[in-house]
């Protein structure tokens, strides 16, 4: 099924979602890699607040190619950076800071698939190597924060997207994971092969 989801209107919506589902956003979306995942928590743990709520946004994991021009910056490209890498954060992130809708490459582990479950959100998959297309779909940048801190790459950008996407689902909200999925028919698959070649 294919959906259009405005954010953080349609937020309620994404617990009805499948696994395969193919999503379009329109609405708030900001980024955070690595750095940005251990700042989010850092905060947290000083009891400090960041400076938006990103409950009602969808997280990005991406390190955007943006230019000055004037007084607005322009996002030039915007491709998803691999997911996996966040996995050491993320299950904390999401529950600290309620955040439903992730979106990146590569697919997440069983740590974030059983926080998302808890929480009723997804985790989608983006094109790898489409920066340029992603790009155009952010029509504004609202926002960066923690840019001196961080660097342009880490830093957390607000955009302000218009039917970002073709975005698959490959976590659902009952906590199915098409990346642990894959994962095991394949092994079962290779110990097929093994066993049919050791009778040979």
């Amino acid at each position: 099924m294919m959906y259009k989801l405005k954010i953080p209107e349609d937020m309620d919506k994404i617990q009805n979602l499948k696994m395969g589902d193919v999503i379009y956003i329109t609405g708030k979306v900001f980024t955070a890699r690595d750095e940005a995942h251990q700042l989010m928590l850092e905060l947290h743990e000083k009891g400090e607040s960041l400076p938006f709520d990103p409950s009602k946004m969808v997280l990005y994991h991406c390190g955007p190619v943006v230019k000055k021009e004037g007084d607005e910056w322009k996002v030039l490209a915007a491709g998803p950076t691999t997911s996996s890498r966040m996995d050491l954060f993320e299950k904390d992130v999401i529950k600290i800071y309620g955040i439903r809708i992730i979106v990146g490459k590569g697919g997440m582990g069983d740590n974030t698939a059983e926080a998302l479950k808890n929480i009723k959100g997804i985790y989608a998959t983006y094109t790898g190597g489409a920066g340029a297309l992603a790009a155009k779909s952010f029509h504004k940048v609202e926002n960066v924060y923690f840019l001196d801190e961080l660097g342009s790459p880490e830093a957390m950008w607000i955009f302000d997207a218009i039917d970002f996407g073709p975005l698959i689902v490959s976590i659902d909200p009952q906590g199915n994971n098409w990346n642990k999925i894959s994962r095991d028919e394949m092994e079962k698959r290779k110990k097929e092969i093994f066993k049919i070649i050791d009778q040979s």
